[in-house]
């Protein structure tokens, strides 16, 4: 009972007239965010953070939040019709778009819609009943578990490759490399920068992201022989019945994976997509058509996106840690208005605590709205000309990149890495697991090198910590699991040969 008194005190919080328009500027804001290729809700919360000193504690905080998660709504738009992605939205490059590719681009945007509005409402449900008993779970966690996770991600490479693990695995690797570019945090010192100043901080995510995807599709598109034509059929928005039951269960399980993950510093949406797509091709009963065109390649990683965006408001208000930049800039947000995010925070502002968790009922809502019935308007980018598509597709890359450091150094990084992608496409090589090693390479290091000197250069510490020997575990039983897989397709494959039918009759004439 406690908990509906809680969300009544909510609701009179959230649904007052101004601000259900803070919350409505937000997701609307969040959307066109997403939808515009490079912009994130960090440059954009950046920006808004100055008008937080005259707006209203509850509406301004209320109004950035829905910024955050009405970004990811929108990021799977550009990803699924264009393969430019977001940070978050890169896996949805894989399946969205090979359902653009056969005119299923109406299906795969409402999935993606669907998806995030049932990812968004377990989340919240989560949020508004465990969110101060899971707070504490971020403290159970230390580097050398959170090291065992990163191992334990890296294990997602052998679903987000559709093509061989080898070629998977050194493309992970490749990634690694490109992560550890920079200044090293304990050292200081500067690592393979090629005393290139621009590089000291690092290749930017957004960079390769949109250089090995967008761009490199581009150039893939232009030196294809064959005559692109604007899209004028009709388009199929609806899925069927049987479609619609193949959503539901992949989106639950992204929706869980998401909130769980959500709530751990260092996961949110990014690490969620890969998980929850691991989990689709491990367990779905259309694993098999899992990087082809497959709606449940679209339904789990839209709805962990959207679970993790809301989860992980979790450990800023229970606990006062921000997981990310963008929870750090929302930390600030409250600290400009004179609240310090923490365990005492829920007992001492309870209803902008509970106004926020109601407000993401109406958020979600409102971005329902904005995208699902709204889709047919944004596929109308299908009736323009390429000849005019292609150039703004590249412009607004441009714009993207440059607008995260104002650098023209940048835009220079992103035209390499789409001169890289295009050589990775036309060699078979994706993107994906280059995207999951330098995502997850440069957290796996930072928290080895800080188990080793917690532990004094003890490696026990990684088998006698519950949690990391627990992790570490199921990564040898998965180990074990492909090994045995492997030793057991190898024994049959002789049998499989011979009853070849080329190979029977040529051994027909030596049989008895």
């Amino acid at each position: 009972m406690d908990i509906l008194h809680n969300l009544a005190l909510g609701f009179e919080v959230a649904l007052t007239w101004q601000n259900l328009l803070y919350c409505a500027i937000g997701c609307t804001l969040g959307t066109l965010i997403g939808l515009l290729p490079g912009l994130g809700p960090l440059s954009t919360i950046s920006l808004l953070l100055p008008l937080t000193y005259s707006i209203p504690t509850s509406g301004a905080i209320i109004m950035l939040a829905g910024i955050y998660y009405g970004a990811q709504y929108g990021d799977s738009v550009s990803a699924i019709t264009m393969k430019i992605p977001h940070a978050s939205s890169i896996v949805a490059c894989i399946d969205g778009y090979q359902m653009t590719l056969k005119g299923k681009t109406g299906l795969a945007l409402f999935t993606a819609g669907i998806s995030s509005f049932i990812g968004g409402t377990v989340a919240i449900i989560v949020l508004s009943t465990m969110a101060p008993a899971l707070g504490e779970v971020g403290f159970l966690f230390g580097p050398a578990d959170y090291c065992a996770l990163m191992l334990l991600g890296f294990f997602c490479v052998s679903v987000v490759s559709s093509g061989s693990l080898l070629n998977g695995m050194a493309m992970a690797m490749v990634g690694i490399l490109l992560g550890s570019i920079g200044t090293d945090v304990n050292s200081g010192v500067a690592r393979y920068t090629m005393n290139l100043p621009f590089l000291t901080d690092g290749v930017g995510l957004i960079s390769i992201a949109l250089g090995c995807f967008g761009i490199a599709e581009v150039v893939k598109n232009l030196d294809n022989k064959n005559v692109l034509t604007p899209f004028n059929g009709e388009i199929k928005l609806m899925p069927t019945w049987t479609e619609f039951k193949r959503i539901i269960p992949s989106a639950l399980r992204g929706s869980v994976i998401g909130s769980i993950l959500g709530i751990l510093p260092g996961g949110g949406p990014t690490i969620a997509q890969f998980a929850a797509y691991a989990a689709d091709k491990r367990f779905s009963k259309y694993k098999h058509e899992i990087g082809t065109g497959c709606i449940e390649g679209v339904a789990g990683q839209a709805a962990a996106d959207e679970a993790a965006a809301r989860t992980s408001f979790i450990p800023l208000m229970a606990i006062g840690i921000p997981e990310n930049a963008v929870m750090a800039l929302m930390m600030a947000a409250f600290v400009v208005k004179g609240i310090q995010p923490g365990p005492n925070m829920i007992a001492s502002h309870p209803d902008l605590f509970w106004g926020l968790v109601a407000s993401m009922w109406v958020g979600n809502c409102f971005l329902v709205i904005l995208n699902v019935p709204l889709v047919r308007y944004w596929l109308s980018v299908f009736k323009i000309p390429y000849t005019v598509l292609f150039p703004a597709i590249m412009f607004f890359c441009c714009i993207g990149t440059f607008s995260i450091n104002n650098s023209l150094d940048d835009i220079y990084t992103t035209a390499v890495f789409g001169l890289i992608g295009y050589m990775f496409l036309r060699l078979d090589m994706e993107a994906a697991p280059l995207m999951l090693g330098f995502i997850l390479g440069p957290m796996l290091e930072e928290n080895f090198r800080r188990a080793m000197l917690l532990s004094r250069g003890s490696f026990n510490v990684f088998v006698t910590r519950p949690i990391s020997g627990t992790l570490l575990a199921i990564i040898g039983s998965l180990v074990l699991w492909q090994i045995v897989s492997f030793f057991r397709k190898w024994r049959k494959a002789p049998d499989h040969i011979i009853h070849e039918p080329a190979v029977a009759s040529a051994l027909a004439p030596l049989s008895p």
